[in-house]
C-alpha cells in the first residue's frame, strides 16, 4: 500500500513588518530569493508562495521583479509558483491581483472573508473575492482558499453553490494571525469538522515557533503544510533555522509520521494543475 503523498510549501520571505530576529538574512532581492527557492525545492518543497514585491521587499503592483524572480526559479527548478493576492497594502483590487496576471503563476491564494490583523482590519468583500477568483479561472490558476476564521468556511459554501469556485476545492487553514483564530490544535480540529470528509486541505501557522502544530496537521490528514520565513524562523522552541532547513524539518517529520513529500508532478496532480 502507497503512503500518502503530502505537499510541502514554502514561503521563504518574511513580510517587512515582522521582527527579523538576529541572525537571519530575510531574502528580499530576487537572486536571493531564487537562490534559496531552488534550495528548498532540493530538500523537498514542491510550491513556493511569493508576494509582489519590489528589490527592498516592499509590496508593489509591478510585475518586473517578480518575474525576474521566476526567471531565475525557472533556470533551475520546476517547482510550483503560486502567486498572491493578499498581504496588507492600499493597492488596488487589479494591482492586489497582478501576480495573476504572470503566466507562469500556476496557484494564487484566495483569502475568503475580511478580519482583524493585528491593529487593522484585512479588507476582502464578497465582491473583491469573486473579482479575483473569476480572473483567476480566466487564467487558468487554482484558487488556494485562506480561511482565517470559521465563518470563512461558509462563505466558501455560498461561493461554491453560486459558480464562482469550482470543484476540487482547495483549504488553506490559516491560523495564528492576531486578530484571527489561534494557532491550536482544536481550532484546527473545529475547522477539519467544518470542511466535511474527503476535501483538500493543508495548513500555515503564522508565528510558528516549533512544529507540533505542523505535526498535528499532518497526522489528522492534510494534504499539505506549508513552512518559511514568512510564517516562522524556528524548528524547535528557541532553535532559528534557515529556509532550507525549516523545509528538510518538515520533510523529514512527515516521512517519520508515515507519509512521503509529494513530488512537483505528484503535487499537479494533487491540484490539479494543468501547466
Amino acid at each position: 500500500m502507497s503512503r500518502r503523498k503530502i505537499i510541502l510549501a514554502v514561503a521563504p520571505v518574511a513580510h517587512m513588518e515582522k521582527t527579523i530576529p538576529s541572525g537571519i538574512k530575510n531574502p528580499v532581492n530576487p537572486e536571493d530569493i531564487a537562490q534559496q527557492t531552488v534550495a528548498c525545492a532540493e530538500a523537498g518543497a514542491s510550491l513556493v508562495h511569493l508576494h509582489v514585491r519590489d528589490v527592498d521587499g516592499t509590496q508593489i503592483g509591478d510585475l518586473k521583479v517578480f518575474s525576474h524572480t521566476i526567471d531565475l526559479i525557472r533556470e533551475k527548478s520546476p517547482i510550483l509558483i503560486q502567486g498572491s493576492t493578499g498581504g496588507k497594502s492600499n493597492l488596488s483590487l487589479e494591482l492586489r491581483s497582478v501576480s495573476v496576471d504572470e503566466p507562469r503563476v500556476q496557484m494564487a491564494s484566495l483569502n475568503m472573508g475580511s478580519t482583524n490583523f493585528g491593529d487593522g482590519v484585512y479588507i476582502n468583500t464578497w465582491d473583491d473575492i469573486r473579482y479575483w477568483a473569476n480572473k483567476m479561472k480566466k487564467n487558468r490558476i487554482i484558487p488556494e482558499l485562506e480561511i482565517f476564521d470559521l465563518s470563512m468556511i461558509e462563505a466558501i459554501k455560498t461561493l461554491r453553490k453560486e459558480g464562482t469556485l469550482e470543484d476540487p476545492l482547495h483549504f488553506n487553514f490559516s491560523l495564528g494571525f492576531k486578530g484571527a483564530l489561534s494557532a491550536t490544535a482544536t481550532n484546527l480540529q473545529t475547522l477539519i469538522q467544518a470542511v466535511g470528509p474527503n476535501e483538500n486541505w493543508s495548513l500555515l501557522h503564522e508565528g510558528m515557533e516549533d512544529f507540533s502544530l505542523i505535526g498535528v496537521a499532518i497526522g489528522s490528514g492534510a494534504t499539505g503544510v506549508r513552512v518559511g520565513y514568512e510564517d516562522g524562523f524556528y524548528k524547535a522552541r528557541g532553535e532559528l533555522a534557515t529556509n532550507v532547513e525549516l523545509v528538510e524539518h518538515a520533510a523529514s517529520l512527515i516521512r517519520a509520521m508515515g507519509c512521503e513529500v509529494a513530488t512537483v508532478e505528484e503535487a499537479k496532480s494533487m491540484l490539479g494543475i494543468l501547466r
